[in-house]
């Protein structure tokens, strides 16, 4: 790469479906992006492959809908909860998108999907390329520095977006002090996925499994397999040895559907697994010419079912602020503002979906407290209903991805 393909407008680093999002937005506004990504894909991540209904309106703007569709995943028009002994409440794909199924595909086809679409829209995509550190001149992040292989870069930008997930490749370089640190779990957690042959989840659902310290999930996807993600303590994994096949025996199964369910499954790809730490919000604008998106800006509980919907929200939110303000950008003014503007809209949006996120978790690690949810929520189906919807709903109006 030569000198003279160093300057973007944007840097985006992550290309999963936020960093996508944002990247392809971007693109078909004009944008001159630059997304890098530390995988080579397709490849497989540790996730509950659980697409819902309102991310299909965000695949139509993003001229990727059909490609998902054609890729085989599962129709998934509910979400059953299951509490310890059998007792459950379901919930309709279709009240967060009329006429519409949630879809349960590998984040190894979507993924690669919107990273096709990338390329295709005028997105520069290295992949196989890590961040190793911010340019940071006169307080404000001016771009990145990078490797591939051998191969040391310096790509510049006014601005730069974080769309690494949890791990926050590029916040991490930022000094501590100019950090929102996320709420801390009172318990350290760990999460595991892997996809399974014969297991025994309904036709068109999605299975969500409480078990002591913890919760899981349980849906179909592409090739006639199903996926299931789960979380546990760190206790737990210890004393089965963290051999995660024994942890779903004698964790995950003394949920009774879960015994059902899986008792004749066998994993058919490896086990992943990962430590988590904490949950919640931090700061989407943590420094002048740096953004957050996706689980980098927050991480929301698995359970809900909306963080794919998040990632790919806040890609769609923060591109349009910045289509606003790319003939601006360019003259190097306007960083300022697009961080202000953004950090307004991203409260608006998530902030309350965010807070009944925490309160729900929080109520997941009491004893018997899931159970007597998932009753109280059997009994008003008004009460389910908006429960489910302020896990997810944003009324605020959507942001244009077009420049003014």
């Amino acid at each position: 790469m030569d000198n003279s393909s160093k300057s973007f407008d944007v840097i985006v680093a992550g290309a999963g479906p936020g960093g996508a999002s944002a990247a392809i937005h971007l693109a078909m506004n004009g944008g001159r992006v630059l997304l890098i990504e530390s995988k080579k894909f397709p490849r497989a991540k540790l996730c509950g492959e659980f697409i819902s209904p309102e991310c299909i309106a965000h695949f139509q703007r993003l001229g990727v809908k059909e490609q998902m569709f054609s890729a085989g995943g599962a129709a998934i028009t509910r979400t059953v909860f299951y509490a310890r002994k059998g007792q459950n409440v379901e919930v309709p794909s279709e009240w967060f998108s009329s006429g519409t199924s949630a879809l349960g595909l590998s984040r190894a086809e979507m993924d690669h999907k919107l990273l096709e679409r990338a390329r295709s829209a005028g997105v520069t995509v290295l992949e196989e390329t890590n961040a190793t550190g911010l340019i940071y001149e006169r307080g404000q992040v001016r771009g990145v520095k990078a490797r591939s292989g051998q191969a040391v870069y310096d790509f510049e930008a006014p601005i730069t977006i974080d769309a690494t997930g949890r791990t926050r490749a590029l916040g991490r370089y930022l000094d501590q002090t100019l950090l929102h640190q996320t709420t801390k779990t009172k318990r350290s957690l760990v999460g595991f996925k892997v996809h399974l042959e014969n297991a025994r989840v309904a036709d068109g659902a999605c299975e969500i499994y409480s078990y002591p310290r913890g919760y899981g999930g349980l849906s179909s996807v592409e090739n006639g397999r199903s996926n299931l993600c789960f979380i546990v303590s760190a206790g737990d994994v210890r004393a089965n040895g963290s051999d995660p096949e024994r942890v779903m025996r004698e964790v995950v199964m003394k949920n009774s559907r879960a015994a059902l369910t899986l008792s004749q499954a066998r994993s058919c790809t490896p086990w992943l697994s990962v430590s988590l730490e904490g949950f919640g919000r931090r700061t989407p604008a943590p420094a002048p010419g740096l953004l957050t998106i996706g689980d980098a800006a927050s991480f929301i509980d698995p359970f809900t079912g909306s963080g794919m919907l998040m990632a790919l929200e806040s890609g769609e939110v923060v591109a349009g602020i910045i289509n606003c303000h790319l003939p601006s950008l360019r003259k190097n003014e306007a960083t300022s503002s697009i961080s202000r503007e953004y950090e307004t809209e991203y409260s608006k949006r998530f902030h309350s979906r965010l807070r009944v996120a925490g309160i729900l978790r929080r109520a997941a690690f009491v004893p018997c407290l899931p159970e007597v949810a998932i009753f109280l929520c059997g009994v008003s189906t008004h009460f389910r209903r908006k429960l489910a919807r302020a896990t997810r709903h944003s009324s605020m109006k959507k942001v244009s991805t077009t420049s003014r």
